[in-house]
């Protein structure tokens, strides 16, 4: 299995979000100058995050994006799942409509087991992990954090 850079980027976004803003409006120019991915896509990307709740925006000088919950509160399977819909490893674990598998051999195959519980073991790790981890590890490793310069004053 490997995840897109919309699922990725998005975690990375959020985290940046999380580590340097906490609640607080972040500019995207900001977020894609510390991650390095491009304002276009990362847009595109946040499109799907409001869609799931866990951004909003808010326009004008002292504006951005923000997130909804608390860092504490959103977890990586949050994220992915936002970014990459229903989480499966292969498609013949994936619910169709009715809650069947779409898999012609659905019952019948001795790996679809395999692969329905390393799914749900990817799914219970992604959804142990929140952002404050992230943010946690990220001052264990000693990113510095940028101040928002918004909220800084000359004399």
């Amino acid at each position: 299995m490997k995840l897109s850079t919309k699922s990725r980027y998005g975690l990375r976004a959020l985290f940046d979000m999380a580590y340097h803003a906490g609640t607080l409006p972040v500019q995207i120019k900001d977020i894609s100058r510390r991650q390095a991915i491009s304002p276009r896509y990362l847009e595109q990307i946040f499109q799907d995050l409001k869609k799931a709740g866990l951004l909003k925006s808010r326009r004008g000088p002292q504006g951005g994006y923000f997130l909804t919950k608390k860092p504490h509160e959103i977890t990586v399977k949050d994220i992915v799942e936002a970014a990459e819909g229903e989480m499966a490893l292969v498609d013949c674990t994936k619910k169709g409509r009715g809650g069947k598998a779409k898999c012609e051999f659905d019952n019948q195959c001795v790996t679809q087991k395999v692969w329905a519980e390393a799914g749900q073991r990817l799914n219970d790790y992604f959804a142990s992990v929140t952002l404050k981890d992230l943010c946690d590890e990220g001052k264990n490793l000693g990113l510095e954090k940028e101040l928002d310069h918004r909220f800084m004053y000359f004399i």
